[in-house]
């Protein structure tokens, strides 16, 4: 197994380029499946979770080809409408090909989903929309979850509670449906508005993405289309914290600095430096700040990301007084904590907050990444500790982040990729 070995305590400069985000295009490559002609799909990120996306689509029956960062995706002739279990346990995203294929087929069976292990992953709320879509889920022996509709008629769903995967699910399975579905209470997040941008532009009519109540008005047919995913919000914030935890000076490129936000505020509340550019943010720190504590708890967009909690979270080790961190999204988030304490980390978790005493100083220590967020704080944790840190089971980081150990170097960090 691979792993990465980093030699902490440079101070990062230079440039960096975000790539196209993954919590779109896992959505949008499933999204291809209700389209009636070719789709060419650019700045996709080359991580894990695309591979066993276009895996799935290849199994399914569709024909792919690849040109750098753009696949061309004919899945007009799809004949299978199962996914397989070694492909769906390895990613979360996998529950969106059931919204797509039962969108255009009537039909699906799909694994619960595998990916990072955050806590419970419930599907009530998917079942829930397609329920009131027409269909008819039943979870089969063996994990599978089995979805079929005569038809797919219009109506409105009406979410408990705020979910990405749910609302990204009830928009695949209604796209084609008969008449118009309205989601009330929908999740909001950018890549959700990528994904409604995506099928408009095939020709679909899709409106208020990214706002309290979504209306699709479904159509009969959707076209190919060229198509371009958005920067990843969530590289971008890891490549800031990591400016500001090294107090560096990067430039990020790529980015929709709107996006960035909840972030931009709290690096700003800290005493970090991030000025805004059209399609760019530099984030530095000067060489005699104190980074100041901080409190974050992380909700749904456009609130603070919970995929940026591990990320701040090793940031506030560093800060000048006490920090909590609260997690409001998963209930598994902080099992990286034990990790930072290895490396010298004063952190307590009580039920869903972080303590965190600031001032600490990191050492480089052998250490896991649990899940994808997680492995990415280690690797800022290393930037800035003394000595050396050996970070392990690296496929997680790998599922998110493009080559991040060739763009931190890019930036002067001491990083290598190794084989144990």
């Amino acid at each position: 197994m691979d792993k990465f070995v980093i030699k902490g305590g440079v101070r990062l400069n230079g440039e960096v380029t975000v790539s196209g985000a993954k919590n779109a295009v896992v959505a949008i490559l499933p999204a291809i499946i209700l389209s009636d002609g070719v789709c060419s799909i650019s700045n996709v990120p080359q991580i894990s979770d695309v591979n066993i996306c276009i895996q799935i689509l290849e199994h399914l029956g569709a024909k792919v080809s690849k040109l750098d960062d753009k696949y061309i995706i004919d899945a007009t002739k799809i004949f299978k409408y199962e996914v397989p279990y070694e492909l769906a346990n390895r990613m979360r995203a996998s529950y969106y090909f059931l919204g797509a294929l039962l969108g255009k087929y009537k039909v699906a069976k799909v694994p619960r989903p595998g990916g990072c292990h955050l806590g419970d992953r419930p599907i009530d709320q998917h079942l829930h929309a397609f329920n009131v879509l027409g269909a008819h889920c039943d979870l089969v022996p063996g994990g599978d979850i089995y979805c079929k509709a005569d038809r797919l008629v219009g109506s409105t769903i009406d979410f408990d509670l705020v979910s990405v995967g749910s609302t990204i699910n009830a928009i695949l399975a209604s796209v084609r449906a008969e008449g118009t579905t309205i989601i009330e209470n929908p999740a909001k997040e950018p890549h959700i508005v990528d994904l409604a941008n995506f099928l408009n532009s095939m020709g679909a009519n899709i409106t208020g993405a990214g706002t309290d109540r979504i209306k699709v008005k479904g159509v009969s047919k959707l076209n190919g289309v060229d198509y371009s995913i958005i920067p990843d919000q969530i590289e971008a914030g890891t490549y800031m914290v990591a400016a500001a935890a090294t107090k560096g000076d990067v430039l990020i490129k790529n980015v929709i600095p709107a996006h960035l936000e909840p972030m931009t505020l709290k690096l700003r509340n800290m005493g970090v430096h991030v000025e805004e550019f059209d399609d760019s943010v530099r984030v530095w720190v000067d060489s005699d700040t104190q980074l100041k504590s901080v409190d974050i708890k992380t909700r749904p967009y456009p609130g603070f990301p919970t995929d940026m909690q591990p990320q701040f979270a090793v940031l506030c080790t560093l800060a000048n007084g006490d920090s909590n961190v609260t997690e409001g999204i998963w209930d598994n988030r902080f099992r990286y904590v034990d990790e930072l304490r290895r490396m010298g980390a004063d952190i307590k978790v009580t039920v869903k907050t972080a303590s965190i005493k600031g001032n600490s100083k990191l050492l480089g220590a052998p250490v896991q990444a649990c899940d994808l967020r997680a492995g990415a704080a280690l690797i800022l944790a290393g930037l800035v500790a003394t000595g050396e840190t050996s970070i392990s089971e690296i496929q997680h980081i790998e599922r998110g982040y493009e080559r991040m150990d060739e763009k931190l170097r890019s930036l002067g960090a001491n990083i290598v990729k190794k084989n144990s």
